[in-house]
């Protein structure tokens, strides 16, 4: 090769190399403001101070901070405690003290609060690790020690700071780049989320310091974390359900959050199909009463989400935070002190007007994609309000559970058909329970919350929904005599049935229909109807039960098919790794269907002023969207 070649060769070298950093969304030339640059700019604390002064309620949840603040200030740092295979519980409480703290002390300036979050730095930083073998605990400690360095940083020493550097580039960025501890690279659910926002926040804060590893974090995560945001199209229904939501969607959150403060934009990631959608998906996911639709692994209680103010102001539409407006106006901020995350309302929620937040003008909400959900109610302000969600989707998805046409229902206050959600993963985990493999006959299938055999939904032949089957929603009607939404099982009951469709409608604002469209195989075919709820039930007669709660009523009645008996039965699970079920009971009825037949099942969940009212004919589901 002559020298003109070879020059030739190293100017083609050089210019790709030019040409692939210039296509990183980071490049050499990027400009990033000094500390503090995570979330809350130098002196921005004057814009919060202003709201806080011209708001009782931002006060009131001001005060609620500053309060929890002083409770921690005299207790000892978190030790390093692992449970079962993480140390998820000690990342958690490390970011909300630090959080907490780090927000009164930029608020206040009172030295107790920057002395005590200091104290809880260098406690995480003298950790052996992070635990990077469960990476959602490094995630949450980096993303906590990160705010907390940034946001202290022109008060530390010189040594602390040198200590918690070390902390975050040692048992945090530097784990994330090795392969085995970063599969979430990939992923699409959560963990992508939480785990690429925990390490762009330690990029951030140490990224004049190691500028270069700091552009790679943040440039893997911008680029990586599409992948879960991909999975928020068409509508923002959110696969993994409720819980989930508030953990995976806050943390993308966070993210954009950070980076459009950082970098003045946000890199396209706001207007991903889908993401600015899911915003209504969790506001409709609350009903009259405050409970969720808990389907999949989701918790019981519902949590104040702040993310959903970021959500309102991106999207200019303060309906958006309808839900979080009552929970604060009723004080709930003071029993969300646990939430990691409560400063942030403050970044996002302070200077919004919650007396004028207006309620949202739809009341219903369909969403389709991984995990199709149907949303309704008869009004956002009245606390008796008939509520109603249905869902398709698969048991293959991260943390469902065998769900599919589940639904739950309330009316006059009261939850009446209801889900478990979750059960505690250590409560299982720890007696060896094979939690996490979804496949056909897996464990994860035993464990009795987490089966058909206990959701509002069908179970054919006493057996499971198919984990490749996929429930699409095939229909909605916002009309609002005839709210409904339908849903195709055919793929669950594969091999038990030739197919399987379920409709669930509000009729005339005063009850709920529940009817299925069923035909078998060529074998007979066992069907077996359930509804969960945690009333008390009284069998009034063969397709009649009067279930009651808190003085409230409602009657459950089947019309279709003719000399179905009603049945309950008992939620005391099959092994010593369950968790209890309480107050709680099955009802439902059982098929026999002939081979190569066709059936409907149509039950009528009335509330008490609905029983005396005179009902309309069921139409066949293909009829709905025609009413």
């Amino acid at each position: 090769m002559n020298r003109r070649h070879i020059f030739l060769l190293a100017f083609c070298i050089q210019v790709c190399l030019r040409l692939s950093a210039q296509d990183k969304p980071l490049t050499v030339t990027t400009k990033l403001p000094g500390h503090p640059r995570i979330l809350l700019l130098s002196r921005e604390e004057a814009l919060l101070k202003r709201a806080v002064a011209a708001d009782k309620t931002w006060s009131s949840v001001h005060q609620v901070i500053l309060a929890e603040c002083d409770r921690i200030v005299p207790t000892p740092p978190v030790e390093r405690i692992q449970i079962g295979r993480r140390l998820l519980d000690k990342s958690r409480e490390a970011l909300r003290r630090i959080f907490f703290l780090s927000y009164a002390w930029r608020m206040t300036g009172q030295e107790k609060y920057r002395t005590r979050a200091e104290k809880e730095l260098l406690a995480v930083s003298a950790f052996s690790d992070w635990n990077p073998s469960h990476f959602l605990d490094v995630a949450e400690m980096t993303l906590g020690v990160a705010i907390g360095y940034d946001w202290l940083y022109a008060d530390l020493s010189e040594a602390s700071r040198a200590t918690i550097r070390d902390a975050i580039l040692k048992k945090g960025i530097e784990p994330s780049l090795d392969p085995k501890n970063n599969s979430w690279l990939t992923a699409t659910h959560n963990w992508n989320q939480v785990c690429n926002a925990g390490m762009a926040y330690g990029a951030l804060a140490i990224y004049e310091d190691k500028p270069e590893l700091a552009r790679t974090v943040l440039n893997r995560a911008i680029e990586s974390i599409v992948l879960p945001m991909d999975d928020y199209a068409p509508d923002g229904a959110y696969p993994e359900g409720y819980s989930y939501w508030g953990y995976g969607t806050s943390f993308n959150v966070l993210f954009i959050s950070a980076i459009e403060k950082a970098f003045g934009q946000d890199f396209g990631l706001v207007q991903r199909p889908g993401f600015l959608k899911t915003a209504g998906y969790m506001t409709n996911m609350a009903g009259p009463s405050g409970m969720s639709f808990n389907y999949a692994d989701a918790g019981k209680n519902p949590e104040l989400q702040p993310a959903l103010f970021w959500f309102a102001n991106k999207a200019r539409d303060p309906s958006l935070v309808w839900v979080e407006r009552g929970r604060l106006l009723r004080g709930e901020a003071a029993a969300n002190v646990s939430d990691r995350l409560l400063p942030s309302i403050m970044l996002w929620g302070a200077g919004m007007n919650v007396d004028k937040i207006p309620a949202p003008a739809s009341t219903t909400w369909t969403g389709a994609g991984r995990n199709p959900v149907a949303l309704m109610r008869t009004s956002w302000t009245d606390p008796a309000a008939i509520f109603v969600g249905i869902k398709g989707g698969t048991p293959s998805s991260n943390h469902a559970h065998m769900d599919a046409g589940s639904f739950v229902m309330e009316a006059d206050g009261v939850r009446w058909a209801m889900d478990f959600g979750m059960q505690d993963y250590n409560s299982l985990e720890s007696k060896g329970v094979d939690l996490w493999n979804r496949k056909q006959n897996s464990q994860r299938w035993e464990v009795y919350r987490y089966s058909n055999r206990v959701h509002n939904t069908l179970m054919v032949n006493d057996s499971l929904q198919r984990v490749d089957g996929f429930a699409s929603l095939t229909g909605s009607s916002r009309n609002p005599l005839f709210q409904s939404a339908t849903v195709n099982l055919s793929e669950l009951y594969k091999g038990s049935l030739t197919s399987a469709s379920r409709g669930i409608a509000i009729v005339d604002q005063a009850y709920v229909v529940v009817r299925d469209e069923i035909a078998a195989v060529a074998s007979p075919a066992r069907v077996r109807w359930t509804m969960l709820t945690g009333t008390d039930v009284k069998l009034i007669g063969k397709n009649r039960a009067e279930l009651t709660k808190a003085g409230k009523k409602l009657i459950v009645e089947v019309q279709e098919p003719a000399g179905i008996t009603l049945q309950t039965w008992t939620t005391n699970p099959p092994h010593s790794y369950d968790a209890p079920n309480p107050g709680t009971t099955l009802l439902g009825f059982e098929l026999a269907m002939p081979a190569h037949t066709k059936d409907v099942l149509t039950v009528l969940l009335l509330t008490e002023k609905a029983v005396s009212q005179l009902k309309k004919p069921v139409l066949p589901l293909g009829d709905w969207l025609r009413k």
